[in-house]
C-alpha cells in the first residue's frame, strides 16, 4: 500500500524540509487564479479555483491522490443548494473509480477522503513537499482545475441541460476543467506538466477532450506546475 504524507507551503511561509527521494510539487498561479464568484446584491468575492493532483502508472491506472482541495474532498460546498457539482473535477473522481451510494464518484460529507491529502485552495503559489514511502518509476503525474461560474461565450450560463456545453446551470463550471500530465522517471527527475485536454462539461464521464479551442479563460488559471525528484 502507498502512503502519501505530505506537507505544504505557501509563498509567504518558511520554506519545506525535502529529503532525498521527496516529491517537490510547485503550483505557479496564473493571473485567473482567483475569480469573481456572484454573492448577492451585485457582491462578489475572489475564489481560487478547485484542483486535485494524482499519480498513475503508465498504464493510466491510478494509484494515489497527492492533495485535493478541501471543498471536493469533503462536500464543503457553501450556496450549491444541494448539488454536488459532479462538474467540478470528473477527471480525477473517474480515475480514482470509488462510487458512492448516490451513484457519484464524488467523495461526501459522511465520506471525505483523508485529511493528510486535502486542504484549503491556496490564494496564491503553493509549493507542497510529498513523502511517499514506496514508488516504482516511471509515473504519470496529472492535475486537474476548475473554477465555478467561468463561463465564457461557449459555454453560458444560460446553456440548456443536454447541450454540450451544458456545465451546471447558472452556479456550475462554465468552461469546464482542465487536466495537465507529465511523466516522472528515474533519469528525469524534474517535469513541466503539459494542458492535454479538458473533461466531461457537465461531468457525466471520465472522458478527456483534447480539444480546447473554445477554452479561454480558464488557460489562464494556472501558469505552470511543476513536479521534482530531490535528488541530494
Amino acid at each position: 500500500m502507498l502512503t502519501v504524507i505530505l506537507m505544504a507551503a505557501s509563498c509567504e511561509k518558511e520554506e519545506l524540509n525535502y529529503s532525498q527521494g521527496d516529491l517537490k510539487l510547485k503550483i505557479e498561479t496564473g493571473k485567473g487564479w482567483n475569480h469573481d464568484f456572484p454573492l448577492f446584491l451585485g457582491l462578489s468575492k475572489k475564489n481560487p479555483p478547485q484542483f486535485a493532483v494524482w499519480i498513475e502508472d503508465t498504464n493510466g491506472q491510478y494509484i494515489t491522490t497527492l492533495y485535493v482541495s478541501s471543498k471536493i474532498a469533503t462536500e464543503g460546498w457553501i450556496m450549491n443548494g444541494g448539488n454536488r457539482r459532479k462538474e467540478a473535477l470528473p477527471y480525477w473522481c473517474h480515475q480514482r473509480g470509488k462510487q458512492y451510494a448516490d451513484g457519484l464518484y464524488l467523495p461526501t460529507k459522511d465520506k471525505p477522503l483523508t485529511d493528510g491529502i486535502t486542504g484549503a485552495t491556496p490564494k496564491s503559489d503553493k509549493e507542497m513537499l510529498v513523502k511517499l514511502n514506496t514508488i516504482f518509476y516511471p509515473i504519470i503525474i496529472k492535475a486537474e482545475f476548475n473554477h465555478s461560474v467561468d463561463f465564457n461565450d461557449f459555454y453560458t450560463k444560460d446553456v440548456p441541460e443536454g447541450s454540450q456545453y451544458y456545465s451546471g446551470g447558472k452556479m456550475g463550471s462554465g468552461q469546464p476543467a482542465l487536466v495537465y500530465s507529465g511523466i516522472l522517471n528515474s533519469s528525469t527527475n524534474k517535469v513541466t506538466l503539459k494542458l492535454i485536454g479538458h473533461s466531461s462539461p457537465d461531468g457525466s464521464s471520465g472522458n478527456l477532450y483534447p480539444d480546447l479551442s473554445e477554452i479561454t479563460t480558464a488557460r489562464e488559471i494556472v501558469k505552470q506546475v511543476v513536479v521534482e525528484t530531490v535528488i541530494q
